[in-house]
């Protein structure tokens, strides 16, 4: 047997490498080849990154979402001399996520498609560090319940859940109220259209949507936070990890992202967690807990700053934000709704099949069409999945230009 296979390292899992928050991660990894180990790297279309990925951090899978794809990549990992096995689909995901010998699964990929295999990682009682906020927007309390009766591990990823992670006590499980937390704020850049005059919003591109003033993403994820959706969608997952109720979360646009999150208590102080605009922060935080690693990221330099600035995000604006608190408030069925919706018009916008102002409207009418039902498995969660996107897909096919 290849003798890289056989350590007592750390053994990661990275579902969507190729993303913005698996490179970071295994950028981190790299730093540390002393603690971790790639067991296995997943992508979808960027296969020839993969393949790259492959070639430096030698996993023993890679998984890929065809079979045709997983020939091609499996030859080339051999012709590379590389004994890495393809595996293919959501099987082949839920496979790497729930392996025997993996300890720590970093859930990076994007939209409904990371939920069954971040769930077998939980059901397996891994160490999840997670950044698939979809995951929990679609299942928070079957989610929360798989998490709590496996014993598995579950630490946020995004820069603003692992901000409010570091601020809370030790024991915040216990509950806001009995910890003395007030409320959750939870800032926001208000990405690149922030001070965009609404009426020229009609005609802004994809790739003016995608020129995020501060982070580096993926394009979906790139309009979800141009639209505020992103913060939305966060305002949820915060509700789950932290045991919030909507109304104890706040959304507070912080232009410069330099703090990431606070959290106010009820004897009035408010704590803070700042750094440089780096996924690697929050992936290093959550790799190494409770220890600190390095990271790779630059000290903050608070004299180059010079100041921080903070405003109230406006609903009229940002409507998806304001439609993501309705479906906070509604619970049951209507996040997973409000996501797939999402998710079916952030696609059109891309492909120029509408408008940016169009994405809050396709939610929407999606939203007052659909009732919300309870969720009690996770069939009733992709139905209404399914449902909300036949659903959108019908408003495109009246709608779309």
């Amino acid at each position: 047997m290849d003798v890289r296979f056989v350590s007592r390292l750390q053994q990661v899992t990275v579902l969507g490498a190729t993303g913005s928050v698996g490179l970071s991660t295994l950028d981190v990894i790299a730093r540390h080849p002393d603690r971790y180990q790639v067991f296995a790297l997943t992508g979808f279309t960027r296969l020839s990154e993969l393949l790259a990925l492959c070639v430096r951090h030698t996993p023993r899978f890679a998984v890929v979402p065809q079979e045709a794809a997983a020939r091609g990549l499996q030859d080339d990992l051999r012709a590379a001399g590389l004994a890495t096995r393809v595996l293919v689909g959501e099987e082949g995901l839920c496979q790497v996520s729930a392996d025997a010998e993996v300890d720590t699964v970093v859930a990076a990929i994007v939209g409904a498609a990371g939920l069954r295999p971040t769930l077998a990682a939980v059901d397996a009682g891994k160490k999840i560090l997670l950044a698939n906020k979809e995951a929990l927007v679609m299942s928070g309390a079957l989610f929360m319940q798989a998490v709590r009766k496996s014993g598995a591990v579950l630490l946020p990823l995004d820069s603003e859940h692992n901000a409010i992670f570091q601020c809370m006590p030790g024991d915040f499980a216990r509950g806001l109220s009995q910890v003395g937390v007030r409320r959750i704020l939870l800032t926001a850049s208000g990405g690149p259209f922030r001070q965009t005059p609404l009426a020229e919003l009609e005609h802004v591109s994809p790739d003016q949507a995608c020129a995020h003033p501060n982070w580096s993403m993926g394009r979906k994820i790139s309009v979800d936070s141009a639209s505020m959706m992103n913060k939305g969608l966060e305002l949820i997952e915060a509700c789950w990890l932290f045991d919030a109720r909507p109304d104890q979360v706040e959304v507070v646009i912080h232009p410069q992202s330099v703090i990431h999150s606070l959290v106010d208590y009820v004897d009035g102080s408010v704590l803070a967690q700042l750094g440089n605009p780096d996924m690697r922060t929050p992936i290093a935080n959550a790799l190494a807990w409770p220890e600190r690693i390095d990271s790779g990221v630059a000290p903050l330099d608070l004299f180059a700053i010079a100041r921080l600035d903070f405003q109230a995000p406006d609903e009229q604006r940002f409507p998806c934000l304001r439609l993501a608190k309705e479906a906070a408030q509604a619970g049951n069925s209507a996040p997973a709704m409000l996501n797939a919706a999402n998710e079916v018009a952030v696609a059109a916008f891309l492909e120029r099949r509408i408008r940016f102002p169009q994405i809050a409207s396709i939610i929407e009418d999606v939203l007052s069409i659909e009732p919300v039902v309870a969720v009690n498995d996770l069939d009733a969660v992709f139905e209404a999945d399914t449902q909300a996107r036949a659903l959108a897909r019908d408003w495109l096919s009246r709608n779309a230009r």
